[in-house]
This record gives structure tokens, C-alpha cells and sequence, in this order.
């Protein structure tokens, strides 16, 4: 299985994933704690999360995945959400809120 396919499993196996630096109880950079604890104050607390410090294979991978160049990245049911800026701007206006209760 290449780590495309490992990545695309995860994604679609799990409702809420986030590709981060660090694990949500120890962010290892203050755009994956940012993306926590937003995560968080909307009431999310069991999700999905890869150290992508762990692995240079999936860090350089879901980049490739998601042709996005920076983690965080946050997938909800399947769909790349984005990265610390967006979901800070989702939430800012409510959207990120919407989009959780229906798998929180």
C-alpha cells in the first residue's frame, strides 16, 4: 500500500482527521495547537490525529494528497477542510461550528 493509499484510508475510515504537528494533548507547533483547540471550544473532542513528526513519509504525503503545502490539515467526512488560517476563519464565522455537529 503506498502512503497515498495509508493517507486516503485514514481519511475516508475516520469522520474527523487532522494531520498535525505534535498530538492534540502535546501540539508541537502553535498551528496544530491553534487547530485543537478550535476543535475543541466546538465541542469535538474525539478525532482522528497523525504526528506527521513521526513520519516524514506521511508528512510529505499529505501534502501530496492534499495539494496543500503546510500542516495542520483538517479533513472532515472525507474532505479536506484546510489548513490553521481557514479553520480559524470557519469558526470565526460559524461555518466550522455547522459542519461539526453533524459528526460530533
Amino acid at each position: 500500500m503506498s502512503i497515498l493509499d495509508t493517507i486516503s484510508q485514514q481519511v475516508q475510515d475516520n469522520k474527523i482527521v487532522l494531520y498535525m504537528k505534535g498530538t492534540p494533548k502535546f501540539p508541537m507547533c502553535g498551528f496544530s495547537g491553534r487547530v485543537v483547540k478550535i476543535l475543541s471550544m466546538c465541542g469535538t473532542k474525539d478525532f482522528f490525529s497523525v504526528n506527521v513528526l513521526e513520519d516524514e513519509e506521511i508528512r510529505q504525503g499529505v501534502k501530496d494528497f492534499s495539494k496543500w503545502p503546510t500542516v495542520p490539515q483538517l479533513y472532515i467526512n472525507g474532505e479536506f477542510i484546510g489548513g490553521s488560517d481557514i479553520i480559524a476563519e470557519m469558526y470565526e464565522a460559524g461555518e466550522l461550528q455547522t459542519i461539526l455537529k453533524q459528526y460530533t
